[in-house]
């Protein structure tokens, strides 16, 4: 049932471990009873969204990531060996530790050059079903969307039908780190190469309010960029930000979850991150109410006639 006829749609942005705290931002939803009319998400977004679109909630979401990240498949996993680089993550746990560390990331590092992931397509298979039910995108209880990127032809891709799980992957396949997802003469990746918060997909979906989440770093750096390798991701991250910038003036509230400067492939913050979630959730809730003028008495009033008819047809 829409609220006053407008249909509402959340857009989850992309971001690797810092999408979690999409997580934070669903509970809010769940408990202050915002309704969620069409869910459209990139990468992480694709993800939780696609979960969370299937029926899994908040709280539930919430524990099978923790029993994920904490499980021998994650720990073992390139995405943890990743991060451990990336992130200068070597601690002092003596001679040993260093060593095998040391050759876990020159063996990620020989699988980045001789392929077109670091993890395959069949490794990430795990994850996505894990997470994600085997069922089509039409099946969802709320009505789904993802979005991916063509690499042959540069197209934006958005999956309204077929397999929910081949949607998320192609969505989440971040370049170079995960396989992308051959279908026909399509080369598909991460939807935030092109789309890092689909704001104007949900409103091209029918939402006629657009509430964005947006996960990406603080574009402010205090890094110093000695190689053309630090100048090169830099900019990157620039143009990323203003990309993403032109996606969000088509969302009429955009919540900015505080995520920092975490590496995509950072998973050590999650609980911190779904917090993050909800506090910037909570901070936006009037901004929310501004664009729903009348959210709360009309959700009050729908519990009261639905607990009316439970008591008239027991």
């Amino acid at each position: 049932m829409k609220w006053k006829g407008k249909c509402i749609g959340l857009a989850l942005g992309g971001g690797g471990a810092r999408g979690l705290a999409h997580i934070g931002v669903l509970r809010v939803f769940e408990q202050e009873s915002i309704p969620v009319d069409i869910l459209v998400g990139t990468s992480i977004g694709a993800l939780v969204g696609a979960a969370y679109a299937s029926g899994t909630g908040a709280d539930q979401l919430e524990k099978k990531m923790d029993e994920y990240l904490n499980s021998p498949t994650f720990q073992s996993s390139a995405i943890k060996a990743l991060s451990e680089k990336e992130t200068h993550q070597l601690d002092e746990k003596g001679l040993a530790h260093k060593i095998q560390r040391f050759f876990k990331n020159r063996f990620v590092l020989a699988h980045a050059m001789f392929r077109p992931g670091i993890l395959s397509q069949e490794d990430f298979h795990s994850i996505i079903n894990y997470f994600i039910p085997d069922i089509t995108v039409e099946e969802t209880r709320i009505p789904f969307h993802s979005v991916a990127t063509d690499l042959v032809s540069g197209e934006q891709i958005i999956f309204s039908k077929g397999s929910l799980r081949e949607a998320v992957m192609a969505s989440c396949a971040v370049p170079g780190a995960i396989e992308p997802l051959k279908e026909g003469d399509r080369l598909l990746s991460d939807g935030g190469i092109i789309c890092l918060v689909p704001s104007t997909v949900a409103r091209k979906k029918g939402a006629d309010i657009v509430i964005a989440v947006a996960v990406d770093k603080d574009i402010c750096s205090e890094e110093e960029f000695h190689t053309a390798k630090d100048v090169f991701c830099r900019a990157t991250e620039i143009r990323s930000h203003y990309l993403e910038n032109y996606e969000l003036m088509d969302a009429d509230v955009v919540i900015r979850p505080y995520v920092g400067n975490l590496h995509w492939s950072d998973f050590s913050h999650a609980m911190n991150l779904i917090r993050e979630g909800e506090k910037a959730a909570r901070e936006n809730l009037d901004n929310i109410h501004n664009v729903m003028p009348g959210i709360k008495k009309w959700f009050t009033l729908k519990h009261i006639l639905k607990s009316h008819r439970k008591k008239d047809h027991p």
